[in-house]
């Protein structure tokens, strides 16, 4: 993501000490609640799972990070971009023209997670590094003067 220690600390409310502590491996406990607020802000998340996962009886295919991307830049707005053009923007730093409100928009209020797991598949299906899409995100933002504490 290209954040700074006191960045993340800002974010997430840790001191920058306790995030340098994480960062160097010499931390020896971090409560819960803590170690939540500090994955939003990174994009992750965590879960525990059941001691006895039970089956699912209808288990719905996720859509890909990407479509969900378009749906949340889609609300309101009459014209719509695709998962696709979301991906090809943020590997070409390339909007398409019927499109800048629609990426502002995601860029202004999609949850980090989203934007997390959006990058993660642009990895996954090109191969790009991961700082690169952050980066090409975080650029794209400053061009459309999205203030967003996560892309200063």
């Amino acid at each position: 993501m290209g954040l700074s220690q006191s960045a993340v600390a800002e974010l997430s409310g840790l001191s920058r000490s306790t995030v340098s502590a994480l960062e160097n491996g010499t931390i020896n406990d971090l409560s819960l609640n803590r170690t939540q607020r500090l994955l939003e802000v990174l994009g992750l998340s965590l879960s525990i799972p059941e001691a006895h996962p039970r089956a699912k009886r209808s288990a719905k295919p996720q859509s890909p990070p990407s479509e969900l991307a378009a749906r949340t830049a889609n609300v309101s707005y009459s014209s719509q971009v695709t998962g696709n053009e979301i991906k090809d923007a943020l590997l070409k730093l390339t909007v398409p023209r019927h499109a800048e409100a629609n990426v502002r928009s995601l860029l202004e209020d999609a949850p980090v997670t989203m934007l997390a797991r959006l990058v993660e598949q642009i990895h996954g299906e090109s191969q790009a590094d991961r700082a690169v899409v952050w980066g090409n995100m975080r650029k794209m933002a400053r061009q459309m003067h999205v203030n967003r504490r996560i892309f200063r």
